[in-house]
């Protein structure tokens, strides 16, 4: 184990991670460096460098991992279908590998031996950080402050700012929220208590139902191989995509879910996730599917599906099981290409139209009308084959 002189923090410019990058210097002389990572948070960063340093950051490093977030993360895991405990999208964890990845090639770039961050020892985070840079650095130290200090509460950490000349928020902090370009999410305030109603601050990248329009509005988006590429036939790279979605969809109030979830550590969470251009991303991908591919392609996928969500929130994105998983999927995306069309309205992503020149659907089969390619009388013979286990086991359990 090497000696620790030089540290890389995943820094936001908040109180915790404030009081972090001047705790790690009083109390173990560490040179600190910043890193903080734009995600498409759409949060105004100009100042974040200026007050890492006058907190005493030896160097900040502001990171635009915007489009590589979108094309590497959010688009392999949109390809995947996957939905932890079949509502959540993912939002926070899907963004915790990238974080780390960039993590380490500058902590690489500077010599360092430690990444600090300020994940609590409650949260999912913590895992997902450490497993992540276990994955890629297994060399390094990793620093969890919120695990060995002593500032346990609010208070503690505003008063250690304050003796410090820490520059503190003169607005109040009501949730804990995560946010980039895929969601935003709030917990802690009046959500700790899951009979009580989200408040209206807890709306930033949607509208109330009752605020949206009054008028459906319809667009369509166009995939290659799993991948959306455009949307109203505007060609677009993947964060442009996400960030268009967004707009659109928030406007419509869609994409927001109020959840009791089960956290890797053991204990249920309450949230409040708004996902709104993801939202009808994933309708729209999951229904292309819906003619592109084959019933048992599906089905073998679909008994994956919770192993690769759990892998994606329980911090296991550079695992070999995620990463097999993602070979198989990728292959099967290989034909999901066409265009779907959807209803916006009041909340909710309706698709109302699909095309794929790979479609797998036949007009002439599936008619109501006279089809010269399907005889009726074939039925015959699959439904006797198919009731063949069941005549045996009505024969030996009821003694016909």
């Amino acid at each position: 184990m090497s000696k620790i002189e030089k540290v890389i923090l995943a820094y936001s410019g908040g109180l915790d991670t404030s009081v972090i990058l001047k705790w790690l210097q009083v109390n173990h002389n560490y040179e600190v460096i910043t890193v903080t990572a734009d995600l498409g948070q759409e949060e105004d960063l100009d100042g974040v460098e200026p007050k890492a340093l006058k907190t005493g950051a030896s160097k900040a490093y502001i990171e635009d991992l915007r489009e590589e977030f979108a094309k590497d993360y959010i688009f392999p895991m949109i390809r995947s279908g996957a939905l932890y405990e079949g509502r959540y999208l993912l939002g926070t964890s899907v963004a915790r590998p990238l974080i780390s990845k960039r993590l380490v090639e500058i902590a690489r770039a500077e010599g360092a031996q430690a990444i600090a961050h300020g994940a609590t020892g409650k949260g999912n985070d913590q895992v997902r950080f450490e497993l992540a840079v276990s994955a890629l650095a297994p060399d390094l130290e990793i620093i969890a402050p919120w695990r060995t200090w002593d500032l346990m509460s609010r208070t503690a950490l505003t008063e250690f700012a304050t003796k410090h000349d820490i520059p503190l928020s003169s607005s109040s902090k009501q949730y804990s929220i995560d946010r980039n370009m895929l969601h935003c999410s709030f917990e802690g305030g009046e959500l700790e208590d899951p009979w009580t109603e989200p408040g209206p601050n807890s709306y930033i990248m949607s509208v109330p139902i009752e605020k949206a329009p009054d008028t459906p509005e319809y667009i369509t988006i166009s995939f290659e191989k799993g991948d959306a590429v455009a949307v109203n036939d505007v060609k677009m790279t993947p964060a442009e995509i996400m960030v268009n979605l967004n707009k659109i969809a928030g406007k419509h109030g869609i994409g927001r879910i109020d959840m009791v979830e089960n956290r890797f550590v053991g204990m249920k969470s309450r949230g409040v996730y708004e996902t709104p251009g993801g939202t009808v991303l994933f309708a729209a991908h999951q229904d292309l599917e819906g003619i592109c591919l084959d019933r048992e392609v599906v089905a073998t996928r679909a008994t994956m599906l919770p192993r690769y969500a759990a892998a994606i929130y329980n911090g296991f994105w550079f695992s070999p099981e995620r990463e097999a998983m993602q070979v198989m999927i990728d292959k099967m995306q290989e034909g999901v290409t066409g265009e779907v069309r959807l209803k916006l309205y009041k909340g909710t992503a309706w698709p109302v139209g699909r095309f794929s020149p790979n479609s797998l659907y036949c007009q002439d089969l599936a008619t109501f009308e006279e089809c010269a390619t399907y005889d009726h009388k074939d039925a015959a013979g699959f439904i006797r084959l198919q009731g063949l286990r069941i005549r045996g086991y009505e024969q030996r359990t009821k003694k016909y």
